[in-house]
């Protein structure tokens, strides 16, 4: 079964910083795209960050979190992280991080319904 699981959350004061990790488990990332998804208190699920499973590792990033997150993964450890600096207040919520097949691991989409593999989430709190 194709499992993911998010882990590096947390509470941090506003400008800090976390990562946070999300690792696979009953397959390998070439050919799948991983995006990370947030879901504030009151507020719809939005795309944050994705990252294709290419060798080009094309990414694609929501403009509230240009400059401040990164994404990047390590195949071997099965495990793609999240970045997270300059946090502000307004980032607080749910991460999940999502997993979708695609033929060569071309591309990436911060879409969330073309995802059908999710982790549990976790809780981010940015606050002083």
């Amino acid at each position: 079964q194709l499992q993911l699981v998010e882990s590096g959350g947390g509470l941090v004061q506003p400008g800090g910083s976390l990562r946070l990790s999300c690792v696979a488990s009953g397959f390998t990332l070439n050919n799948y795209a991983i995006a990370w998804f947030r879901q504030a208190p009151g507020k719809e699920r939005e795309g944050v960050i994705c990252i294709s499973g290419s060798s080009d590792r094309t990414t694609n990033y929501a403009d509230s979190v240009k400059g401040r997150f990164t994404i990047s993964r390590d195949h071997d450890k099965r495990t793609v992280y999240l970045q997270m600096n300059s946090l502000k207040p307004e980032d607080t919520g749910v991460y999940y991080c999502a997993a979708l097949w695609l033929l060569g691991g071309y591309g990436c989409s911060i879409q969330a319904r073309p995802y059908p593999y999710w982790g549990q989430g976790i809780q981010v709190t940015v606050s002083s």
